[in-house]
């Protein structure tokens, strides 16, 4: 695995035209010393290389590292400076969504469809996702990693119908999110606003976005630097993962105080 790239992507880990890694699996307890994110480049690439083993994404998440690549390049990389992320405690939801979620035009859950999902996302094509970039063995990848009860999804369905949702990585107190997807109007945010209030009842302190989109920013996400990032992230995953089917754990889903407050008008 490299660390500073060249600029004509040589890599040096599989031969011109192989498709067959040479990296070895990593089962996701066994770690991965990727570079420190300080030696990322101005992009915020840190290295490229290896594969997408439990072990190399979960090492990966844990130092403030995640993948994004296209189909036919390398694995790549990254952490970003500065980070966009989302505080569960400064989620704005506002009067339109809270209208909408009122109204009870979806059906809300998690960990129902995982596959679906991340399938959805993979095939919506919008500026400032990176849903188009979710190639075949980053899904099989990340669907492994929520059969071992660490990537978790939210969905929005119409009528029975899948028709908005999220996925991401769950690890201590923080949750990775990696991409929304949406057929029908405002169904990711009504899919993610009740998972970010209910996040924020089960003791979860940070949302990561990674890098920057209206969609979330409208939210309330924001930007800030690395290096405060990275001390977040310590002290995140200090505290114990929820590990498992997230539907039998965060039981009464959509249901959460402030749910209750926001959509039900129950008073405190």
């Amino acid at each position: 695995m490299t660390g500073k790239l060249a600029t004509d992507y040589s890599y040096g880990m599989l031969p011109r035209g192989s498709r067959t890694p040479r990296f070895p699996y990593l089962r996701e307890d066994q770690d991965f010393p990727f570079p420190e994110p300080s030696q990322a480049d101005a992009r915020g690439i840190v290295c490229a290389g290896g594969n997408l083993s439990p072990g190399m994404l979960l090492s990966a998440y844990r130092r403030g590292i995640f993948p994004w690549f296209s189909e036919g390049e390398p694995i790549l990389w990254w952490s970003p400076d500065p980070r966009f992320v989302l505080f569960p405690c400064e989620l704005h939801a506002s009067r339109t969504m809270a209208r909408l979620l009122r109204k009870g035009i979806y059906e809300l859950s998690v960990d129902r469809d995982f596959p679906a999902v991340i399938r959805a996302c993979s095939s919506s094509k919008r500026p400032g996702q990176r849903g188009t970039w979710i190639t075949e063995d980053m899904i099989e990848a990340y669907i492994e990693l929520h059969r071992l009860g660490l990537a978790h999804s939210a969905e929005a369905r119409l009528d029975g119908k899948l028709v908005g949702g999220l996925y991401g990585v769950s690890l201590g107190s923080v949750f990775f999110g990696e991409s929304m997807f949406s057929r029908a109007d405002d169904a990711s945010k009504a899919a993610f606003i009740p998972l970010a209030w209910r996040l924020r009842e089960e003791g979860f302190t940070l949302v990561d976005s990674q890098v920057y989109t209206e969609h979330l920013a409208g939210l309330g996400a924001r930007e800030i630097p690395r290096t405060e990032y990275l001390r977040l992230l310590a002290e995140a995953l200090e505290k114990p993962t929820r590990r498992g089917d997230w539907s039998a754990l965060f039981t009464g889903f959509p249901d959460s105080r402030e749910y209750r407050r926001t959509v039900l008008g129950e008073r405190a």
